[in-house]
This record gives C-alpha cells, structure tokens and sequence, in this order.
C-alpha cells in the first residue's frame, strides 16, 4: 500500500495536474496574495485547528482544551505521513491519554464515538450539498453518485448505531456476530480468536449510550464546527486566489469540498494526499473555475490544512509528556472517572473469584 500510495502521489502532482495547469502560472498565480489574504487564510488555518479538540472534550470529560488539542494534533500529524495513518495516530492518541490517566474503557467510548459523528457528517454533507445545488440549477453526476453511496452508508451507520443502542439484547447478538466474524478474519491470518464478546459491546452500549443521550447534541455541534472551519479554509483559499463567486459559487465550493471529504476516506495515501488535490480540482473546474486559479487554491488549502497540523503536531510530540503523566486536568468527580462497566468488572471477577478493576482503572 505504501508503494501504491506513493506511486499515486507522483502520478497526481508530476503527471495530472501539470497537465490541468502549468505550474509556472499556478505559481505566478499564488505570488499575487497580497498580505491581508495571507493574514485572512492564517486566522482560518489556526480556526481549523483550534476546532479538531473541543469533540474529544465533549466524549472525554476530564479532558482539558490544551490536552485535546495536543492529542487531535499529534494524530492527526501522523495520519498525513504515515501509511495506515488513522491507525497510527489513534495509537498515539490512546498512548498519550493513557498516561494522562484515563482507563481503556473511556478511550475506546472515545475513539468510537468521535469517529461515528465524523462519519455521520461526511456521508451527510454530499446530501446537502446536492440538494443546494439542485436548488440553485446546478448539476452533478459525481456529486450526485456520491451523495447516494453516502446516503447508503449514512443509513447503516445509523441502523447499526441505533440498534446498538436500542436495546442490550440486541448489542449482545451483534457483539457476539462481530466477534465470530473478526475471530474467522484473524484465523485466516493465523491468529488468535479475538478476547472480546457481546458483553463486551453490551457494556459500551450502556456507557456510550449514557453519554450521547447526555451530550449528543453538543457532540453533532462540536463535530459539525470541526468540519465547516475546514471548508472556511477552502473557501478563502479560493477567493484569495481570485476564483469569483460567478466563477464557483459557496454552495458549489462546498459541494466539491464535500465529495473530496469522501474520497479521502478510501485509504490510498495518508491524509488523503493527491486523492483530496484530484477530487477538488476536477469538481471546481467542472463548476466553471479558471484552471490556473483553481489549482493554485487547492494546493494553497492544503498547505493551510496539513502544514499548521504537521507543526502543532510536532511540538505536540516533543511537549506533551512534560504536561502529562500526573492524573487528569481536571476534578475527579463522579461524572468525570466514573466506575469500570459493570460488563467489565463481571469478566475481571470471572477470572478467578476476586476483583481487580481498582488495579486496572486508574
């Protein structure tokens, strides 16, 4: 995957876009920023990063903005270099806040329900973007096929999230489904059965579904504010670089920064690097945008996008232990470290007639 990622990558910025635009007027075409588009682009770039935290927060009570923000960044850091890069960065992230003193429950309640509303909004922003555009005339095959795979996906997350939470029953059965399905997986792979059951998923359930029914709407609002300062970037990029609303409308600059949100989900490169370029490129140009011009905007919003990223995250890297390591920023109340599922404590007490769950909740 690695070599294919990187093939693609070449392919994309050597090949593809030169042929769309020559570098040499993409680049004559970046010189003319004047020092107030630089200052417009630098405040929405640092916006954008400011607003990946206050999510975790919301699923992590305990966790103070400084923290979050160190942990949104060193992952998200190391899904632009890495090849498996979500992967790696939700292991960095895990890491890190173990050590803050959060147990593996909660991470797990985290990882999973942060990435849950991230996929709700992908697979839904396509939706409004289609019936933006139609409302306005406009047309779009590919936004349009995109928006009825995302319509697709967007319902069996929903389903299987809804069923879940529904009912214990339920959670059990399908814990137990998925378990056998990832134990077959792993056989093929000559490894062990995995160490996880229907209890398991009926014991997050009970914790996740706590949470959300408490904060959902705080989360849909945190998670939503995350996504938009990211098209703000887009959309200054492109004014910036004089793309006009005549040219690409907002709605039709949000249609295509809404399909190339999807197309960065299939994991061919890290971050999406040369997928997001391509998607954004052929969308703008196809809404009527200059070449030069919109090339020039994208590669300028992608810098804005992943070079503030890669820097936070960096010093992130090199910074967070000195904060960490000493328990949790903030009170310990009963809502901030509640106790071990009860799913959990009946395994730990299973194993050999005594409880362990004080030793393995810090």
């Amino acid at each position: 995957m690695a070599i294919v990622g990187l093939a693609f990558v070449a392919a994309t910025f050597v090949f593809v876009l030169p042929a769309v635009a020559d570098y040499d007027a993409v680049w004559a075409t970046i010189t003319t920023l004047s020092w107030q588009w630089l200052t417009a682009l630098g405040l929405v770039a640092l916006a954008a990063v400011a607003a990946v935290a206050p999510p975790w927060q919301v699923v992590l009570p305990g966790l103070g903005y400084v923290r979050a923000l160190q942990v949104t960044q060193v992952s998200a850091a190391l899904g632009f270099v890495v090849p498996g890069g979500p992967a790696a960065g939700i292991a960095a992230a895990v890491g890190m806040l173990r050590a803050w003193g959060f147990a593996s429950w909660e991470l797990t309640r985290a990882v999973t329900l942060t990435g849950l509303w991230t996929q709700f909004l992908n697979f839904t922003f396509p939706l409004v973007a289609v019936f933006l555009v139609s409302r306005t005339g406009g047309s779009t095959v590919a936004l349009a096929t995109v928006a009825f795979i995302g319509a697709v996906a967007l319902g069996v997350l929903v389903g299987g999230f809804v069923t879940v939470l529904v009912s214990g029953r339920l959670a059990r059965d399908v814990g137990d489904l998925a378990a056998r399905g990832a134990s077959w997986g792993k056989g093929k792979l000559r490894r062990g059965p995995v160490q996880w059951d229907g209890a398991t998923f009926e014991g997050f359930r009970d914790e996740a579904g706590a949470l959300v029914t408490r904060r959902w709407h705080v989360l849909t609002g945190a998670s939503l504010a995350a996504g938009l300062t990211t098209f703000a970037v887009l959309l200054v990029s492109l004014r910036a670089l004089d793309v006009s609303s005549g040219e690409v409308s907002g709605i039709e600059a949000f249609a295509a920064w809404s399909l190339a949100r999807v197309a960065a989900i299939i994991p061919i490169t890290p971050g999406g690097v040369g997928v997001v370029e391509l998607a954004l490129t052929g969308t703008l140009i196809g809404f009527g945008g200059p070449k030069a011009n919109v090339v020039a905007a994208v590669l300028v919003y992608r810098i804005a996008t992943i070079g503030p990223t890669l820097l936070a995250g960096t010093l992130a890297a090199l910074t967070w232990r000195r904060r960490g390591g000493l328990g949790r920023s903030s009170c310990e109340d009963e809502e901030t470290v509640p106790s071990a599922p009860k799913a959990l404590e009946e395994d730990i007490v299973g194993m050999d007639g005594t409880t362990r769950v004080a030793e393995r909740d810090p």
